[in-house]
């Protein structure tokens, strides 16, 4: 199978000095990651229409004041596997404040998989207590 590029976009929302992520596992080197809530952009979809419907379908989410901040190349290792992303980041707000409840999970269904978002705080990704991917996004963050 041929190796491809794969374009996301993904969206930085920031509140209080915390990150809103999901959680993910690298399933061969164990290590814990996270991320910000996103993906994949389909033929024909702009990058930020490809944003707000991926939190309506993951988290049941709106979005407002979206703002494009950057084209990323992500180039990495994952369960042993090269892969490249070409990330189309966002710095954007929710709609319902319910989502800035800080201390609270939000189920996060990905196709037939539910997970979790949650809130994260910017310190402990600033000093890598906690390892946010890609790691280009630190130098987006207004919390530094």
């Amino acid at each position: 199978m041929p190796k491809r590029i794969r374009p996301i976009a993904l969206g930085l929302i920031e509140h209080r000095n915390h990150l809103f992520v999901s959680q993910g596992q690298d399933p061969k080197t164990k290590k814990i990651f996270y991320r910000f809530l996103g993906g994949g952009i389909d033929f024909g979809e702009t990058s930020e229409a490809a944003l707000s419907r991926e939190f309506q379908e993951e988290i049941q989410a709106e979005l407002t004041d979206i703002e494009y901040l950057s084209c990323l190349d992500n180039i990495f290792t994952l369960n042993g596997k090269p892969k490249h992303e070409l990330v189309q980041l966002f710095r954007a707000r929710f709609v319902d404040v319910a989502f800035y409840q800080l201390d609270e999970k939000f189920d996060l269904v990905e196709g037939d998989r539910t997970t979790q978002a949650f809130w994260i705080k910017t310190a402990d990704v600033l000093s890598g207590r906690l390892w946010l991917v890609p790691e280009i996004c630190l130098k987006f963050l207004t919390s530094q």
